[in-house]
């Protein structure tokens, strides 16, 4: 059983990988992913590339929702998600994802303002960035996006989702060894 300690723990070396992962790769959706599924000692490569495109906004466009969201939504949802097999009767596991992500939405509000990434580039740059456009592209990465801004953001919703997940696991009574693993 993981307690407290070990859940900050695990929020911590969430925050950092997700840190770096952003620093060092980029893709803030697959960046989420993986340093979520790394905190947890856990791999899903189905999942981490179907964040690939969800990068800034997806597609790059900076015009939906941040990637650390995206990717936490993701995430959170392959453990208590509807499965397939049980898709015209598990209104439970479907509404408890709805949860997860309205609480994770909350959190973004209160810190970010928005869920939308051009919002919370507004915030966090003061302004938004056409990363189509290699000017703005490296205007971007001169202001720090993968040194301080995006890397931080997605560190945050890194650590944010493993406290769901682990908010999630001591609302069910069950222990995390026992928790379903998405493979």
């Amino acid at each position: 059983m993981i307690h407290d300690n070990g859940k900050n723990k695990l929020m911590e070396l969430a925050y950092s990988l997700g840190y770096e992962y952003e620093k060092n790769y980029r893709g803030c959706a697959q960046c989420t992913v993986a340093a979520v599924q790394d905190a947890l000692d856990i791999k899903s490569d189905i999942l981490f590339k179907a964040a690939s495109g969800l990068a800034t906004g997806g597609g790059l466009l900076c015009d939906g929702v941040c990637g650390g969201y995206s990717g936490g939504i993701m995430i959170m949802s392959s453990f208590f998600g509807r499965k397939r097999e049980n898709i015209d009767d598990d209104h439970d596991e479907k509404y408890c994802s709805f949860r997860m992500a309205t609480y994770l939405h909350k959190k973004f509000i209160n810190k970010y303002g928005s869920v939308i990434c051009k919002d919370i580039h507004n915030k966090i740059f003061g302004r938004t960035y056409d990363l189509w456009n290699p000017e703005e592209k490296e205007a971007f990465n001169n202001a720090g996006a993968h040194e301080t801004k995006c890397t931080e953001v997605v560190a945050t919703a890194s650590s944010w989702i493993v406290q769901l997940i682990f908010e999630e696991i001591s609302l069910r009574g069950i222990r995390f060894e026992d928790l379903f693993i998405p493979e």
